[in-house]
């Protein structure tokens, strides 16, 4: 089950907050443990139009991955 939600501060840490829905629908208790996969999300809404001359495949997704970590 997929959902997207933020990442909060919590102190010095981060924090993610489970929806309860999930929280319900899954039967989760406190102190249970779970597993979270981490998909970071991509803007690509600045993308789109922003060059004017054609690239190669490989030019782009160099281009659209600028920024993110490894």
């Amino acid at each position: 089950m997929a959902v997207e939600t933020k990442l909060r501060r919590w102190g010095n840490s981060m924090a993610v907050i489970v929806p309860k829905f999930i929280v319900e629908t899954r039967n989760l208790k406190e102190n249970d443990s779970i597993v979270i996969e981490i998909v970071k999300t991509a803007n690509l809404s600045n993308i789109f139009g922003s060059k004017k001359r054609k690239m190669s495949g490989q030019e782009f997704k160099d281009f659209v991955r600028e920024g993110w970590e490894k």
